[in-house]
């Protein structure tokens, strides 16, 4: 039976994002599980179904066997394991550490990049960038790290993902690369290059073209807009 994976509005869930791209782009077969975005209170739908699965209350889930993994670092790890031989990871250990390193550095930093700058795909909002560009210095920080980061990694591993091959440091930042299409943040040419390898990707196109058909508009996830 394949592993079940709960997740988000994918116009949305950057978390969600992370370990489906993951497990949809390394080739290991799973079922999804969308459990839409209506509200985040405890007698939410989202809320009793999520909660039913995880005392954390968030996704994504994944579910195998009746075991529940949570959180993004936790679900990578736990497929890490689970299927070897599917590049989760580097295969060089000093490269295994570093591309570690850089997704727990997503995992617990860049908050002002994803505190004004919302994942939401199907939304331009090229306008909006402009005025947190020019306003939020912790954003402009947040993407000069990235930036650095990232150039660090294409030049040490000749690309075309960060760590040469796709793994999961390429999942992780996905929705950041979201981020900075939507909000048309500037980067450099090289970075640019890299946005577009990535959404060509089977499983980011894949991601991009669901949360496109979604249509669905969450209030209380459009902080800069009233309708779609």
């Amino acid at each position: 039976m394949p592993i079940q994976l709960y997740i988000g509005n994918k116009n949305y869930s950057s978390w969600s994002m992370r370990p489906w791209v993951l497990l949809k782009q390394a080739g290991i077969a799973f079922d999804e599980v969308m459990v839409r975005f209506d509200a985040f209170n405890a007698d939410s739908t989202f809320k009793q179904t999520i909660c039913a699965l995880s005392p954390a209350g968030r996704v994504p889930v994944l579910l195998d066997e009746g075991l529940a993994v949570w959180d993004t670092l936790a679900i990578t790890e736990y497929v890490a394991e689970r299927f070897p031989d599917h590049g989760i990871w580097p295969r060089d250990a000093r490269a295994r550490a570093r591309a570690r390193s850089v997704c727990a550095e997503m995992h617990s930093g860049f908050s002002a990049l994803r505190n004004h700058c919302a994942m939401n795909i199907e939304a331009s909002l090229p306008q909006i960038g402009a005025l947190i560009w020019r306003d939020q210095p912790a954003v402009r920080a947040d993407l000069e790290r990235i930036v650095a980061m990232w150039t660090e990694l294409l030049n040490t591993h000749k690309g075309p993902m960060l760590f040469g091959e796709f793994c999961a440091a390429d999942a992780f930042y996905a929705p950041v690369v979201m981020r900075l299409k939507t909000y048309a943040l500037p980067v450099p040419q090289h970075i640019a290059q890299y946005l577009d390898r990535l959404c060509a990707l089977p499983a980011v196109r894949a991601w991009m073209d669901d949360a496109l058909a979604e249509h669905d508009f969450v209030v209380f996830d459009e902080p800069y807009r009233t309708q779609a």
